[in-house]
Order: C-alpha cells, then sequence, then structure tokens
C-alpha cells in the first residue's frame, strides 16, 4: 500500500514540475523589422518653411493652424514653435506652445494646431520657430505639398 501512495505522490510532483514546461505555448516568431538606424540631429541654423497661419475663435479659445515643411538638410531634434500674443502696448497677453515629438526628418510636413484662451487684451501674435541645437531661420511660402501616404 505505502508503494502504490509512493508511486502516486511521486507522480503528482513530477506532474507539478513538469506541467509549466509542456503548457508553454512558445511565441509565433515576429517579423524580422529593419534595425532602427540612429541619424545625428542637424547642428547649426535650420530652414523651416511654413504656410500664412489661420487664425480663429472656437468658443473660448483661439486656435490657430499652421502647415511646417523641414527643409534642411537632417532631422532636426527637440523641434519647437512657439506663438505669443501681445496687447497694444506690447504685453504678454497668452500663448501656446508646440513640441514635435520625435525628430522632425527633413522634407517631413506636419501641421500645427495651436490652442489658446481667449483673452480680450489680445491684439497681435508673433512665433518663434526653435530647435534644440541651433537657430531656425523660418520662410513663409504660400503653399505646401503634403506628400500622400498609401
Amino acid at each position: 500500500m505505502k508503494l502504490i501512495q509512493r508511486s502516486l505522490a511521486l507522480a503528482a510532483a513530477l506532474g507539478f514540475l513538469f506541467a509549466p514546461v509542456a503548457l508553454a505555448q512558445t511565441p509565433a516568431p515576429a517579423a524580422t523589422a529593419a534595425p532602427r538606424k540612429l541619424i545625428s540631429p542637424f547642428r547649426g541654423v535650420a530652414t523651416v518653411e511654413f504656410t500664412k497661419p489661420v487664425t480663429k475663435r472656437a468658443g473660448a479659445n483661439i486656435e490657430t493652424t499652421m502647415t511646417l515643411k523641414n527643409t534642411s538638410p537632417g532631422p532636426l531634434a527637440g523641434f519647437r514653435l512657439e506663438e505669443s500674443w501681445a496687447d497694444k502696448s506690447g504685453n504678454l497677453a497668452g500663448g501656446d506652445t508646440y513640441r514635435h515629438p520625435r525628430p522632425f526628418m527633413p522634407g517631413e510636413v506636419i501641421s500645427v494646431k495651436l490652442i489658446t484662451p481667449f483673452n480680450t487684451r489680445m491684439q497681435n501674435n508673433s512665433y518663434n520657430f526653435i530647435h534644440a541645437n541651433g537657430d531656425v531661420k523660418p520662410k513663409a511660402v504660400p503653399k505646401i505639398d503634403v506628400p500622400k501616404t498609401n
């Protein structure tokens, strides 16, 4: 009788020991994606084209929309666009900032929407283009062609 109990106990222990190995599923092999290639960011004075900003009031906010294109030879790290609103005497009356979440690649076209709470003192606005490794020289253009995506 003790032999049967010991055999059952040994079988149960071995079952618990090897069950995870027997029941484990092997994951399907992932598609081999090309490894990411690191590109050094552009340093120095960068050039960016932008369309005329479209500013309109939407409820309690002022929305400014414009299209930007990186015309620099390299990617811009830490690209930001700051909008500042001022009153008649030049005092700051509000503003907003857009920060591109990844490097702004050469030839890339982005649409930027800046939202600022409306203030009755707002008279005029200005824009400041910035990147992490130098200055940005913006150029106003009448139209930017957006590349088609498939």
